[in-house]
């Protein structure tokens, strides 16, 4: 088995993956500055390593120390908003942690590279869905700067024949089944955990960003694929890159959610009323982004499995419920498994 190296691996969608890779018996070292991860969030059977992946000379060490199979690449800054206000802060910093890792890779004999990126690479396609062919147009900032990256191991892997997998996410939602690990975020933006915050009584509304685009109901509608799917994705593209590179994939579950479906169906799931407030459109924010992951289950073997809505409401309900104070909850459990899919003829999750 592989040894990996996950950056960002204290993250949302960086640990859950690192969780799967450690429960299918890889050798997985977590990197991370915890400036938004969790050291909780880490399984306690992966190594960790403190470090700022801004400075060249920490992620180096962290190389001469062991050799790695292949690098797993989740840390960057990723709110689009913030990346409209500070667009050369996000772009610097998603590039140089990336360039900083890959350059290490290439200089320490690493063969395999995957990259976390997104479907913020795309403009809105006026309820199309998105494949990999359609042309790049990001939106703001922060797709830009993946967008960037995504460059970068092109020609990383021209030159030096690093076998790169790119991984384009739509909207990551969810939690770990049994409510042990999840989504915590500070602050937090995404749409459901702030839906379920208002379930819980920690917010007193939910603020609907524009009720004017050009949809069923007037507001944004978006593909909400599980963190669990997310992380049957990448085992797959790294078992993948064992014979082949060049890869790049849409992850989505293929179904668009309003942001009104959105509520209506956690109000079902918990069972409460979450009051809303319509508020004026954010820059950037385009009307529909719904993706075509046909590639990805073609070639793979994938299927969005647990990417319903009403099963990622309830899993992140699961984890929010029990823990709302996040990773800062009193009495943690660990996490532990969930039933899943084959992967390589073997259970995962």
């Amino acid at each position: 088995m592989e040894t990996i190296l996950v950056t960002g691996g204290a993250g949302f969608v960086g640990s859950h993956v690192s969780w799967l890779l450690c429960d299918l018996g890889f050798r997985v070292t977590v990197v991370d500055d915890l400036s938004t991860g969790h050291r909780a969030a880490v399984p306690p059977s992966a190594s960790f390593v403190l470090a700022d992946l801004r400075d060249a000379g920490s992620i180096n060490r962290v190389f001469a120390e062991h050799r790695y199979d292949v690098i797993m690449h989740f840390a960057a800054r990723t709110l689009v908003g913030e990346s409209n206000a500070r667009p050369i802060d996000y772009i610097q910093y998603n590039i140089g942690t990336l360039s900083n890792v890959l350059q290490a890779a290439v200089d320490h004999g690493t063969r395999a590279f995957i990259l976390s990126s997104t479907a913020s690479i795309f403009d809105s396609r006026d309820g199309s869905d998105i494949d990999e062919s359609l042309p790049v147009s990001p939106g703001n900032p922060y797709g830009e700067s993946k967008h960037m990256c995504e460059r970068i191991l092109f020609w990383a892997e021209r030159s030096h024949g690093i076998r790169t997998a790119i991984l384009r996410y739509f909207n990551a939602a969810g939690a770990q089944f049994g409510g042990n690990l999840g989504e915590d975020h500070r602050p937090e933006t995404h749409l459901i955990p702030l839906v379920l915050q208002v379930a819980l009584r920690r917010r007193s509304h939910i603020d609907i960003f524009g009720d004017d685009y050009p949809t069923p109901d007037g507001t944004c509608i978006r593909d909400y694929v599980h963190v669990l799917d997310l992380a049957d994705a990448h085992v797959r593209a790294l078992i993948a890159l064992r014979s082949s590179g060049g890869l790049t994939y849409n992850v989505g579950s293929g179904t668009g959610y309003s942001v009104c479906e959105v509520i209506e169906i956690a109000e079902r799931v918990t069972g409460r009323d979450i009051p809303t407030m319509i508020r004026p459109r954010r820059a950037g924010d385009p009307a529909s982004l719904v993706a075509d992951s046909g590639k990805l289950q073609r070639e793979l073997g994938w299927r969005p499995r647990h990417s319903d809505l009403p099963t990622i409401i309830q899993s992140a309900w699961s984890w929010h419920a029990r823990h709302p104070d996040g990773f800062d909850s009193p009495s943690l459990a660990a996490p532990s498994g969930a039933e899943g899919s084959l992967i390589g003829g073997r259970q995962v999750y």
